[in-house]
């Protein structure tokens, strides 16, 4: 009998690149934790952001049965990819397994991705602060996509990371960033919505940069764009947004 051959396609850059996108443009997830009463897989839904180097992060309360499941152990699988009409099984999808890295609350990194959390998830503000809600940092180890039948991938943890050394720099003057691209062309988020052709919805924004690309949301919708290469500094992904929205096609 022959040896089948296998359904995992090499991995390519535009495997990476549909895996960063699935994961960065998803506003909530199905996670899986190990329930430490009776070691069963737990599943559940929380908000999903990244920080600033594309790590995925949740906010989560003391109470509920997942988060005390990863205090107990860190490993968790997160679920990302939305289906559209039809089949939901024919679009993307990529599952990411993570080490959970709970957030110091008052630490830089904790206001850093507080910012960016809202900056996604408005609605957050209602209860972020209260005391028995803490950030995890979710650490990519490996990941599985399946980008539709026939394409399945492996990938490692790195390959969904944001390797760049203008990650503070960038994260330290991102709002700033935003608003001065937004001062001097206010009709670049409805350009690039145009462009980019995102569902029609309301008043679009960018909601998010980092060296890599950035996000823009409307209502229930959040878009990710990625740049050909990184950006080197702030400077950078502001030419990159403007090119991305005004070059001619």
């Amino acid at each position: 009998m022959k040896d089948q051959p296998s359904p995992i396609r090499e991995t390519d850059d535009e495997a990476r690149k549909l895996a960063r996108v699935l994961l960065r443009s998803a506003r909530y997830a199905a996670i899986a934790v190990l329930d430490p009463e009776n070691g069963f897989p737990l599943a559940s839904r929380v908000l999903l952001a990244t920080d600033i180097d594309g790590t995925p992060v949740i906010l989560v309360s003391g109470l509920s049965a997942h988060t005390k499941a990863l205090a107990r152990d860190p490993r968790a699988s997160l679920l990302t990819g939305e289906p559209g009409k039809g089949d939901p099984l024919a679009y993307g999808r990529l599952t990411t397994q993570c080490l959970a890295v709970s957030v110091e609350r008052g630490s830089a990194v904790h206001e850093r991705i507080r910012t960016r959390f809202l900056n996604r998830h408005a609605k957050a503000k209602l209860y972020i602060d209260f005391p028995d809600f803490l950030f995890f940092r979710l650490k990519p180890v490996h990941a599985s996509l399946n980008g539709g039948f026939g394409r399945a991938y492996l990938l490692d943890g790195d390959d969904l990371i944001i390797q760049s050394p203008a990650n503070e720099e960038v994260a330290a003057k991102a709002d700033e960033t935003v608003q001065d691209l937004v001062e001097r062309h206010p009709d670049i988020a409805e350009t690039l919505a145009t462009r980019l052709n995102a569902p029609e919805s309301g008043s679009w924004r960018i909601c998010g940069i980092d060296p890599a690309g950035f996000e823009m949301i409307s209502g229930d919708f959040l878009l990710r764009y990625e740049f050909e290469t990184l950006a080197v500094d702030s400077d950078h992904i502001c030419s990159n947004i403007s090119k991305t929205a005004y070059s001619i096609p």
